[in-house]
């Protein structure tokens, strides 16, 4: 099972894209999600800007540095 949650400042881990969704959650804001597989074999859905959102693909491999926003590898 995973979580759905922005990421923390200080949270740090990495994995693949299995799955991106986005949704007006609120009904008024858009908000951008990715399923991330990490290496342990834990699934996690984490939201992530627009930008991130459009620039990555299924398969991608996603970056979360401590204090650093996730980044595509």
């Amino acid at each position: 099972m995973f979580t759905s949650r922005k990421s923390g400042a200080d949270d740090h881990w990495e994995g693949i894209v299995t799955h991106k969704s986005r949704g007006m959650l609120d009904g008024s804001n858009m908000y951008h999600f990715v399923e991330v597989r990490l290496a342990d074999g834990e699934s996690v859905k984490v939201r992530i800007s627009r930008r991130l959102w459009k620039s990555i693909e299924v398969d991608d491999r996603i970056v979360k540095r401590a204090g650093a926003e996730p980044t595509r590898e």
